[in-house]
């Protein structure tokens, strides 16, 4: 790609996105400081969302009651704050005699999420609760026999929906990494290995960041997947600090599908985790039109084979990369000019 024109065809990429950018509400220009984090509580369910709670057994009663308070946070802060359709959020936990945790109900679960689901759907599913490890395999505890990580990881890889984001809060979690590894996927884990075995503290600052406007980051008014892990992993740092206690877990991020994961997202991980988001913010602005609705999802997904692409360049040839990034460069500026004409 001639330079200049790949200079030139930022430029324009990057004005033609700003056009396209809605506009300001003086609320939202009036002070920074002001701004928060998620939509505001009165918002559309969006039904292209879905989320899977499972809430493992606690083994005793103080952390019977903690999972408990989590999962109940979690999914109101999906419901409420982050437009999650109700009916596309199921919570299955030790409690629950309707929806128990145990690895027949998981199985029953996935089964009807992988009917209701698509490609275009967005998938978040979250583990609360006790994990294990035993040199072999990594397990998540549930009532009666429990899933390893490699049974969950075919279950999930067996979604049709393109993207899916898994978050593990567990103790042992990092060995879920490896398992659920996929290009498109993003996975969070509490720890970064089998060997990290106490009870973790992630799951509090993780879930209590989906209702922080300190968690978003840019101040944009949206919360990406990225915002989330970083602002957790900052708030357990201090956590630890403040205590004076050993760091018991090191969570780890992997949105590039090496099956790594990363503690300090940055060139290898965090591309594809800072352009998923939790909120819905794109579809409330889309008004209904489903037309919008879609070329929004498509800068979505452009931005993040972007994102992709820039993780892989140290193993292709230049040449190679910079004909790949102008292909979608050029895709993301038509899709921006599609945004602004709507917007006349």
């Amino acid at each position: 790609m001639n330079n200049l024109f790949f200079i030139a065809l930022t430029f324009c990429l990057l004005a033609t996105a700003a056009c396209a950018q809605p506009a300001k509400t003086p609320s939202q220009t009036a002070s920074q400081a002001t701004a928060t984090a998620t939509p505001a509580p009165k918002m559309v369910p969006d039904p292209n969302k879905y989320a899977l709670i499972i809430s493992g057994v606690g083994g005793e009663e103080e952390y019977s009651k903690l999972f408990a308070k989590w999962s109940a946070d979690l999914k109101s802060a999906l419901t409420d704050k982050l437009a999650f359709a109700p009916e596309n959020v199921s919570l299955l936990s030790e409690s629950n005699e309707a929806s128990k945790a145990t690895a027949a109900e998981i199985r029953k679960t996935f089964t009807a999420l992988r009917s209701n689901c698509k490609p275009e759907n967005l998938v978040f599913i979250f583990f609360i609760g006790h994990g294990s490890y035993d040199g072999k395999d990594a397990k998540f505890n549930l009532v009666g026999p429990d899933l390893n990580a490699t049974e969950y990881g075919t279950m999930i890889k067996a979604l049709p929906a393109k993207q899916v984001v898994v978050i593990n809060m567990t103790s042992a979690s990092g060995e879920f990494i490896k398992p659920l590894s996929v290009p498109g996927h993003i996975t969070i884990t509490a720890t970064r290995s089998g060997q990290e075995t106490n009870a973790t503290h992630f799951g509090e600052y993780f879930i209590k960041a989906l209702t922080s406007k300190d968690a978003d980051a840019d101040q944009n008014q949206r919360l990406s997947v990225l915002e989330v892990f970083n602002y957790t992993t900052a708030q357990l740092e201090r956590f630890y600090k403040e205590q004076n206690r050993l760091v018991t877990e090191h969570a780890l991020l992997d949105d590039n599908g090496d099956g790594k994961g990363s503690e300090k997202p940055g060139e290898a991980d965090g591309g594809m985790s800072k352009n998923t988001y939790f909120d819905s913010l794109l579809y409330q602005l889309a008004g209904g039109d489903a037309e919008l609705q879609k070329v929004y999802a498509d800068r979505i997904r452009l931005e993040n084979e972007v994102e992709q692409l820039k993780a892989r360049k140290a193993q292709m040839k230049p040449e190679e990369y910079e004909n790949e990034l102008e292909k979608l460069l050029l895709q993301l500026a038509e899709i921006n000019e599609k945004i602004k004409a709507k917007q006349k």
